[in-house]
């Protein structure tokens, strides 16, 4: 799942766009942001095995036998994040140079990740844990975010969705924001992507496919269209790119979660709840966009997207330390244990949030935007 980037202000919209809002920051998308990472949360608690079955002591479906089958379809909040981080992308990359615009991602992702990283694996380490941690120099390479075209083990297990939005900023990057965003410009961008996607998947070549990403793109495309969107609602052929992107993107959420019913499978997801939800996100995002959420502005939603991203990064591995804990070694119930491991999850994120990337953030970003800047004529 992928990385939460702060809502900034819009570029000044056309003269037929968007509807006034309130305040210079979509809270109404931050709220969203929460709420697809406590999806993806329920999902990696009880909506599948693996680990967190060793953790609970038993299949989440023992002890969530009506809520697992509702948990499964958790994941899907992956592909919300996605049509997100294209809309934000696109909106903080208007009107930037390449520049400004990699010191900010970089200061964005980096420092809540390192520390994820180093509380992960230091926490494996410990002799009274029982999962298994990654060698140190899979480690050290995960500290780079490329270890998995490396082929090093990851240390979060979320960390393929952090490889997916690195290849989509880089994509933005040099087709948008290096020759300057535009409205015509992301069109195309959009555009030749969108089929690129395709003919990719069309002809099974792994180094297109790997640059491309044809299950992906959909939600990226889809969300930079919504943000054209919400620079001028009447924009047609915006509305042309998002209809394109959620009818290919949920195809391929379908394909990918879809199985026949077979008893040897966790759960089974049903074919119009997935599309239902793939949908959900697209409209939602595409609600705030056109300003329908502008009363959505209470500040403790920009809380909550602050804590979305270190809490995305640390649920999923350090929730099964606390699951065993909770349950298996105190004895509490599934369903509060359940609660007390999203509240403490939440707790972490908001520590990550104010010792770690409220002071490195602001340090990394001027670090790099004064190596990177452009030397002064002598």
């Amino acid at each position: 799942m992928p990385p939460v980037l702060p809502v900034p202000a819009a570029a000044p919209a056309a003269p037929a766009g968007r509807p006034p809002r309130a305040g210079g920051r979509l809270r109404a998308l931050d709220g969203l942001r929460l709420v697809a990472a406590l999806m993806v949360a329920a999902y990696h608690y009880g909506g599948r095995g693996g680990e967190i079955s060793r953790a609970w002591g038993g299949s989440p479906r023992h002890q969530f036998p009506t809520l697992s089958e509702w948990f499964a379809y958790g994941c899907l909040g992956v592909q919300i994040f996605f049509v997100i981080s294209g809309f934000v992308i696109c909106m903080s990359g208007w009107g930037r140079p390449l520049r400004s615009f990699f010191a900010s991602r970089v200061s964005r992702l980096y420092p809540a990740y390192w520390a994820a990283i180093v509380l992960v694996t230091a926490t494996f380490a410990l002799p009274w844990v029982v999962y298994e941690t990654v060698s140190p120099s899979d480690a050290l390479v995960n500290l780079t975010m490329l270890q998995q075209p490396i082929g090093a083990d990851r240390v979060l297990g979320v960390c393929w969705t952090l490889w997916a939005e690195l290849r989509f900023y880089a994509l933005f990057a040099l087709f948008v924001v290096l020759p300057g965003a535009n409205r015509q410009r992301v069109l195309i961008f959009c555009g030749v992507w969108t089929l690129a996607a395709a003919i990719t998947d069309a002809v099974h070549q792994p180094l297109l496919s790997t640059v491309l990403m044809p299950e992906y793109a959909p939600f990226f495309i889809g969300g930079v269209g919504l943000y054209l969107l919400h620079r001028d609602r009447r924009d047609v052929i915006a509305w042309g790119v998002v209809g394109v992107s959620w009818a290919i993107g949920q195809h391929y959420a379908v394909t990918g979660l879809w199985h026949r019913a077979d008893p040897a499978f966790f759960s089974y997801r049903h074919t119009s709840v997935i599309i239902a939800i793939v949908t959900l996100g697209f409209v939602l995002v595409g609600a705030i966009a056109l300003g329908y959420f502008r009363w959505a502005n209470w500040r403790w939603l920009t809380i909550a997207g602050a804590l979305t991203y270190p809490f995305y990064l640390v649920h999923e591995h350090l929730g099964w330390v606390v699951v065993g804990v909770l349950h298996r070694h105190l004895g509490i119930p599934s369903y509060a244990t359940l609660v007390l491991t999203v509240l403490s999850m939440l707790g972490l994120a908001w520590l990550l949030n104010r010792y770690v990337e409220n002071r490195l953030t602001p340090l990394l970003r001027g670090a790099l935007s004064r190596v990177i800047a452009p030397a002064s004529p002598r």
